[in-house]
């Protein structure tokens, strides 16, 4: 876990000292899931208030709106582009972490405790693909999406769980975490070998490079960033001129950042990172996406679209459903068998709970859908899948947490 900020002496005159505390304030509230799964929310709203007013053709415009300079050999690449291939590598980056914290200090440390949530992450991740070719065979490019409701969106999920189930016990947040961290390494490894459709060998093993020696510095303990921070950019470049989604340098650049602790105490590298990007992460990165993604229109000729298409369907269904049939009997047939067991302090109501919460699938499900739909109606259509399921997955995990809540304050 990242420390918290360092309080530092401000030299400069009464004006100047409310900017920069009110900046560590809001830098230090950016790092609690909730903040930052309101921040998303709030942007996603604003989002879908504005493609539903007469002024929503400047929104088109506004993502359509092209940033690709020549010298950087990029390609068109517009708003959107950048949001979901720039900006969404910094919340896979905090994702590549959060996964080495977990395998150093955390539940994946330990094999048989880590057998529960990441078997109940794979079978989360099988279920709703499977589920959603169920639905929607014999539609024409149906399959390219398969892995849209294979995803689980971290900040939603937790900021869901922090809300609505106050007294959650540690070992689930573990659980819920865990299981999220192990399902965006699953999306984001089907993004690497299902949704490249050219490839380019020397920028990609020129990124291979650049990430190797990113990591032999980490290991080697070398701290400063500025040594860091041009080969981040650099490998992001080249492997997003090789023709796979750049977020993959995210999370191994992530996961190579090392949790060591250092000899006089100061923070670790990872915790540095964390400390320095999750505010961006969660209050820039992540909602712009979601602002520049999230605007569908919601009138009744768009709303019938969605369902009375099988590919929507597909999404709803893998989600709502087949998340929690995935995740739940994931669970429990990895407990029945004795692959795994279910803490003291966890109750299957409460695992019932998580697995609803599953389907919210949010910013991987919208990246994999503007990965699998080039066409602008289905991409639309598939989006306004993904909110609606993900809005029904939170109201039905939030009935099942209240519930605990109250079982759980009453005297034993």
């Amino acid at each position: 876990m990242a420390r918290p900020p360092v309080k530092r002496r401000v030299a400069a005159t009464w004006p100047f000292r409310p900017t920069v505390r009110y900046s560590v304030q809001v830098a230090s509230a950016l790092r609690t899931e909730t903040i930052g799964g309101v921040v998303m929310l709030l942007a996603a709203v604003a989002a879908l208030v504005w493609a539903n007013t007469p002024w929503d053709g400047t929104y088109k415009s506004l993502q359509k709106f092209e940033i690709s300079p020549h010298w950087l050999h990029l390609g068109h690449m517009d708003v959107q582009h950048w949001a979901s291939s720039g900006l969404l590598a910094v919340f896979f980056f905090i994702a590549g972490l959060e996964l080495r914290e977990e395998l150093t200090h955390g539940e994946l440390r330990n094999p048989r405790d880590a057998a529960l949530p990441v078997i109940a992450a794979a079978a989360g991740v099988a279920v709703p693909a499977l589920i959603f070719l169920a639905v929607s065979a014999g539609a024409p490019g149906a399959s390219s999406g398969w892995a849209v409701p294979t995803a689980t969106d971290i900040a939603f999920a937790l900021a869901v769980l922090a809300v609505t189930f106050t007294s959650c016990p540690a070992p689930l947040r573990a659980f819920l975490l865990t299981l999220a961290v192990v399902d965006d390494l699953i999306a984001i490894t089907i993004i690497a070998l299902f949704y490249t459709s050219t490839l380019h060998w020397t920028p990609l093993l020129l990124s291979v490079a650049l990430i190797g020696v990113y990591g032999l510095l980490q290991h080697r303990g070398v701290r400063s960033p500025w040594v860091y921070v041009p080969l981040a950019v650099l490998a992001w470049y080249c492997l997003q001129r090789s023709g796979i989604h750049a977020t993959v340098a995210g999370v191994a650049l992530g996961m190579l950042t090392s949790p060591k602790l250092t000899p006089d105490g100061k923070p670790t590298n990872a915790e540095r990172a964390d400390h320095a990007l999750r505010p961006f992460s969660a209050g820039v990165a992540v909602p712009v996406f979601a602002f520049v993604s999230a605007g569908v229109g919601l009138g009744a000729a768009q709303l019938g679209a969605v369902f009375t298409d099988r590919v929507a369907l597909g999404v709803i269904a893998g989600l709502l459903v087949g998340k929690f049939v995935g995740v739940f009997g994931g669970a429990w047939t990895a407990v029945r068998l004795g692959l795994a067991t279910l803490g003291e302090d966890l109750h299957w109501h409460e695992i019932a709970g998580v697995a609803l919460l599953a389907g919210v699938g949010f910013t991987v499900s919208l990246l994999i859908g503007g990965l699998a739909y080039t066409d602008p109606s289905q991409f639309e259509r598939v989006t306004t899948a993904v909110l609606i399921a993900s809005v029904l997955a939170s109201a039905a995990a939030a009935v099942v947490f209240r519930r605990r809540v109250r079982l759980r304050a009453r005297p034993a």
